[in-house]
């Protein structure tokens, strides 16, 4: 173990900050470099998360992130080099797409009734509701991965989370492995997949209501559509009614296309999303818009869905969506404990992006639907 010393550290690489130029926040008492990362020994001047504020614009311009870790008693300054690049085939990635692939095209088949009884691969004829999915799914993160690269903000690709439920997923996520630089990038990150999702749940939508609907009452395997009825929001509603297409149909044994639970599955991640809470995109949307205030502001999210669950249960007598929102109001609660993202420039945004904001908040009014889905038999 490393004692302090009054001895100069020993050097580092020319492209890392010299030990003195931390001392405003981290006396360094001594330096190696270890696997590529510079490990700055020495004592923090301040709170954790003020000293990593303070010195990551100062990694970050000569291309490293930076993190203040505690190892065997010392506390350790941690230099990675950052790189925005794919370095290697993301196998992870493509294993878990793999199977979601698989998964959604499972939940396809029992949406459109194929039975699988004569061969497995009959769930192939699903591939327009699993397209549909992930296409939606797979807009949304990389429209954050898009602004992401823009902004030079180190993040992964997209994670696809594989599920035997009726959707066949879970959804998407995406890594950041960096420090976000200023409101700026934070807003046009956390708004740029729920835009990007919200244009692809409009062209999915779109397409699925002009394909014609699907009687569940010849098909030859049982269909979801017997046992579960959606609840569209308002813009696929929207959608349907401009084209004057429809979503449901006075015949029981007929359904719209499943190609438009597709559009509903945006508009439910697009709602989610934009709740302001922990990491999800609408607290980064909001804390770009008003900085520390949402550390109040947050707390209201689980009362709001806490009073939604009581209502659709009390008032609609859904006790299945009461124990979604329910099951949302606690995830919303544990966010809040989380923590969320932390621009390193304070400085507030300019009025384009607040216009943008705005907006954004009227899109996803139009996601919300109180009831989004019911069990309508078993």
């Amino acid at each position: 173990m490393s004692t302090p010393s009054s001895s100069t550290p020993a050097s580092v690489p020319s492209e890392l900050p010299d030990p003195e130029s931390l001392s405003d926040a981290f006396h360094v008492y001594d330096v190696e470099t270890v696997d590529g990362d510079a490990r700055y020994y020495g004592e923090p001047l301040d709170a954790q998360d003020a000293v990593v504020r303070k010195l990551a614009p100062l990694f970050r311009e000569r291309g490293y992130r930076v993190r203040l870790a505690r190892e065997t008693g010392e506390h350790v300054l941690v230099a990675t080099e950052r790189s925005t690049e794919v370095q290697s085939v993301p196998w992870t990635n493509v294993i878990l797409l793999g199977l979601t692939v698989a998964t959604t095209l499972f939940a396809g088949a029992r949406w459109y009734g194929i039975s699988l009884e004569g061969s497995p691969f009959a769930l192939l004829g699903a591939w327009p509701f699993a397209l549909s999915v992930l296409s939606v799914l797979a807009v949304h993160e990389f429209g954050h991965y898009a602004l992401s690269r823009y902004h030079g903000v180190e993040v992964s690709l997209p994670y696809f989370i594989p599920l035997p439920n009726v959707l066949g997923t879970l959804g998407a996520v995406i890594r950041m492995r960096d420090h976000i630089p200023s409101r700026r990038a934070l807003f046009d990150i956390g708004v740029a997949g729920p835009l990007a999702g919200l244009a692809a749940t409009v062209l999915v939508t779109v397409v699925g209501v002009s394909l014609p609907p699907v009687d569940v009452g010849a098909a030859a395997g049982t269909s979801f559509a017997e046992q579960y009825r959606l609840g569209y929001p308002p813009l696929i509603q929207g959608i349907a009614l401009l084209l004057g297409e429809q979503l449901y149909y006075s015949d029981p044994s007929l359904i719209a296309n499943p190609v438009v639970i597709g559009g509903w599955v945006g508009a439910f991640v697009t709602f989610l999303n934009l709740l302001p809470v922990g990491q999800l995109d609408g607290a980064h949307v909001l804390r770009a818009l008003v900085g520390d205030r949402l550390d109040t502001a947050q707390l209201l999210v689980p009362v709001g869905l806490l009073a939604l669950a009581a209502y659709v249960y009390v008032v609609e007598n859904a006790s299945l969506v009461a124990g979604l929102w329910g099951f949302w109001a606690l995830l919303a609660l544990f966010f809040t404990r989380v923590g969320g993202a932390e621009p390193l420039d304070p400085t507030p945004v300019d009025s384009r992006r607040r216009a943008v904001a705005a907006a954004t908040l009227v899109l996803a009014a139009l996601t919300f639907t109180p009831i989004p889905i019911t069990v309508t038999g078993l």
